[in-house]
């Protein structure tokens, strides 16, 4: 998880209705993503046809990202995050939680926060104001690239 989800796993009061992730989008995986999401009726939301995600696009045509609805809420699958990086990027520095036994990577929290400021919405502005605090409570010291964003 990498935006709403993951800042209220960290603490944030912010609520969202969506699930953000970062995925490598090869042909492998797209074909995994397909079969899970089957019985979702996955559809693209970001054209005006709803096109199936289950059809289109077509079997080992490149992907970058993938903004999907389906018939239990909005998930979007992305191949990078701005301000941070690539999955391999996120990869290597994500926190572990734990929920009903199962481990999940999410986004580590200075990354969050760096991600957030480079949106630059007012929510997320704010969002990454909140989340500066969580880390000050909790000791984490911020590079001073990130400290500087903030003033």
């Amino acid at each position: 998880m990498i935006d709403g989800f993951a800042a209220l796993t960290h603490g944030a009061s912010f609520l969202t209705r969506d699930v953000d992730v970062c995925v490598v989008l090869s042909p492998e995986n797209v074909a995994r993503l397909r079969e899970t999401f089957r019985d979702w009726n996955p559809r693209h939301r970001m054209t005006p046809q709803r096109l199936s995600f289950l059809t289109h696009p077509e079997e080992g045509q490149p992907l970058q990202n993938l903004y999907l609805e389906t018939d239990h809420g909005i998930i979007d699958f992305l191949s990078s995050v701005l301000g941070v990086g690539d999955f391999s990027r996120l990869r290597e520095r994500a926190e572990i939680v734990e929920v009903d036994g199962k481990e999940y990577p999410i986004i580590g929290l200075a990354d969050l926060i760096t991600a957030k400021e480079a949106l630059s919405r007012d929510k997320d502005v704010m969002t990454a104001k909140e989340l500066r605090v969580i880390a000050a409570k909790r000791g984490i010291a911020l590079d001073s690239k990130e400290d500087s964003r903030l003033e």
